[in-house]
């Protein structure tokens, strides 16, 4: 079974001590942060919806965007990106075994890096895959991916002998993988809030339980579909009656502030 989830606007840039990777991808990210480092700063603020101070920041990350970058200027990916789907991750908690077990079952889908193992080395950056970033492939990154990213999950799906493929990612990521390629059954989760009026999803809270789901596989080593019925984690519980084969329903009460 493989999990993906998205990547994080916002990074938490803290050393870590654990061994690197080098992206797949890292071809493709430095051909992507040049197409970037053309920008103005009014295309930045444009193409992303960024503040006068943001665009700035990145535009000058894509400067300093190096093909081969020196160690202290990257981070482990699941360690780097610090938004709400990485506090339900909390990958700083995972012991060697289970990040070694996340290194072959956990993808991070990416703007930039297309597709990020947990320990693979990343540049600080922000570029939104719904960006629309023209590139010699298309109008924007959706063109510029293509099929390569639905390639690369089938290869990695054929190296671990998995057929599942849990979709934990926003649609706007998961918008990138190119379904009529993918060789895997795809299972979405979702999860609910019920504040006594019927169950609806809260966006903060759903990032944060698809992170904790996508923990829940890699620290239980799920290769069983059936299996994912069994989260609940922060008190969430599976609702076979608003489920569906391919997208499981996991409710729980309103958290009170």
């Amino acid at each position: 079974m493989l999990v993906v989830i998205s990547p994080a606007k916002r990074l938490d840039w803290e050393a870590r001590d654990l061994e690197m990777t080098a992206p797949a991808m890292q071809d493709d990210a430095v051909r992507l942060a040049k197409t970037a480092r053309n920008l103005t700063l009014g295309d930045l603020k444009s193409l992303m919806h960024l503040s006068d101070d943001l665009a700035r920041l990145n535009r000058d990350r894509f400067q300093t965007f190096a093909a081969q970058p020196e160690p202290e200027a990257v981070r482990p990916a699941a360690l780097a990106f610090a938004g709400d789907t990485y506090q339900g991750l909390d990958a700083a908690s995972l012991d060697a075994d289970e990040m070694a077990w996340a290194q072959d079952h956990l993808r991070i889908l990416s703007g930039l890096y297309g597709l990020l193992r947990p320990a693979d080395a990343i540049q600080p950056y922000r570029l939104e895959m719904g960006s629309r970033l023209k590139t010699r492939r298309g109008a924007n990154l959706y063109d510029y991916w293509g099929d390569e990213l639905s390639k690369a999950l089938n290869a990695q799906a054929k190296a671990t002998g998995s057929d599942v493929l849990v979709n934990c990612a926003s649609q706007e990521y998961f918008g990138a993988v190119a379904l009529k390629s993918l060789k895997l059954r795809v299972i979405t989760p979702k999860f609910m809030e019920d504040k006594g009026q019927g169950p609806k999803i809260v966006s903060f809270f759903a990032k944060k339980a698809r992170g904790a789901m996508a923990r829940f596989v890699v620290q239980n080593r799920v290769t069983d579909p059936a299996a994912l019925t069994d989260f609940d984690s922060g008190g969430y519980a599976y609702q076979p009656e608003l489920s569906e084969p391919d997208a499981p329903v996991f409710v729980r009460p309103y958290p009170e502030a």
